[in-house]
């Protein structure tokens, strides 16, 4: 049965009236955030200093070059490859016969130049024997972790990275490429897990993959960033909110436990997006910034993740970087106008990371036709399929 909508009617209109009534305040956060963010008269290496010392019950960005730097899109190179990868997955069913996972990666190689061509693929790979089901520490036992559910998609990020280190790989000596992947590279799940998880998917996946990436460069340039399109994340406000602060050290659970009014409420709900809307022009990036995040200050190393902002016509996009490539500036040329370049080419989003998630999409009929395949083989070969009540009635009308 679909849902019935005209039940939720008066809801929905009582939701769009708390917005509209919560407009006017909103724009006056947000206009008293903009005038912080330009204010000249704040001392950068003062603020440095606050943040590094300050107790805030938020995530506040590390400022590298400034603040409220502006730099134009640097010219494209004459040659250059972009990579992409994108993932999905069908995830375990408990009620199905069988434990196992699949994780579908698209792939995209698109060169641009005297020789342009393009290369999309996909690779389904199906996961059931022991060792992937579960991951669990090497010396200790009875600690395991399920691999479904959120550590699976953290374990799909991984195996993303892993095949764009592959098509990185591929590219000429001399080459110029830029490797794209969709959302964050900080796997913040992990900080939900116990210490050999994130050892196993950080140090012997993701961040290994990244030094191979990283490695190519003694003979090629490999850009390496990801693509946030519409980010809600307040890293840069929450400077803001650091510059206003009162107090010599910023210490909200000292100087502002609940109820006490924060001065620097005034900037609350305003968000990174909203900030550099107006204060970048078409084409500018911000200036860099470091993730204030714990799991990339604690685990992340020389990879540690930089980020800056983006403003394309209609949105502003958050793009994250390695270290390394944020301390290179042929590097960092590269990942802003190729992006730039990849979103003008692809109507506001990059035309790469498009391409590569329409080949590893995987739709609701594709999963159906997964599961109905694997328990037909069981047929075949005469195994019982046991499976759940629970399944069983989904599968069955009877009112």
């Amino acid at each position: 049965m679909s849902l019935d909508l005209t039940k939720i009617a008066t809801q929905a209109s009582a939701m769009v009236a708390r917005l509209k009534e919560g407009r006017a305040e909103r724009q006056q956060r947000l206009h008293y955030a903009r005038q912080i963010f330009g204010d000249e008269a704040i001392d950068l290496d003062k603020l440095r200093k606050k943040i590094a010392a300050s107790r805030t019950t938020w995530l506040v960005a590390e400022l590298t070059d400034g603040l409220a730097k502006r730099y134009p899109a640097p010219p494209i190179p004459a040659d250059f490859n972009v990579i992409a990868t994108d993932g999905s997955h069908i995830d375990v069913d408990r009620h199905r016969a069988t434990r196992c996972y699949l994780i579908n990666i698209g792939a995209v190689t698109l060169s641009y130049g005297d020789e342009p061509d393009a290369v999309l693929d996909s690779t389904p790979h199906l996961y059931a024997e022991d060792e992937d089901l579960v991951i669990k520490p090497s010396a200790a036992t009875g600690r395991e972790q399920m691999v479904e559910g959120t550590l699976l998609g953290i374990k799909r990020a991984v195996e993303e990275c892993r095949h764009l280190s592959l098509l990185a790989g591929e590219q000429l000596p001399g080459s110029t490429t830029l490797a794209l992947l969709d959302g964050t590279l900080i796997l913040w799940g992990l900080e939900a897990y116990p210490d050999f998880v994130a050892e196993i998917m950080l140090g012997q996946g993701f961040l290994t993959c990244l030094e191979e990436i990283k490695k190519l460069n003694r003979d090629r340039r490999v850009a390496l960033a990801s693509y946030i399109s519409f980010p809600r994340s307040t890293d840069v406000v929450n400077v803001l909110r650091v510059a206003i602060c009162p107090h010599e050290v910023s210490d909200c659970d000292r100087f502002c436990p609940p109820p006490e009014n924060r001065d620097c409420e005034g900037v609350a709900g305003v968000t990174d997006r909203e900030l550099f809307m107006d204060a970048l022009e078409p084409g500018e990036r911000s200036a860099l910034f470091i993730s204030p995040s714990k799991i990339t200050k604690e685990r992340y190393g020389e990879h540690r993740i930089y980020f800056c902002y983006l403003r394309l016509e209609e949105e502003v996009a958050r793009v994250e970087v390695p270290r390394w490539v944020a301390e290179n500036a042929e590097l960092i040329d590269i990942v802003h106008s190729l992006v730039l370049d990849q979103c003008r080419r692809g109507h506001g989003y990059p035309v790469a990371l498009s391409e590569a998630h329409e080949q590893a999409v995987v739709t609701g009929a594709d999963r159906a036709e997964f599961w109905q395949f694997v328990e037909s083989l069981y047929v075949e070969e005469k195994i019982p399929t046991l499976t759940s009540a629970k399944s069983f009635s989904k599968r069955t009308r009877w009112v």
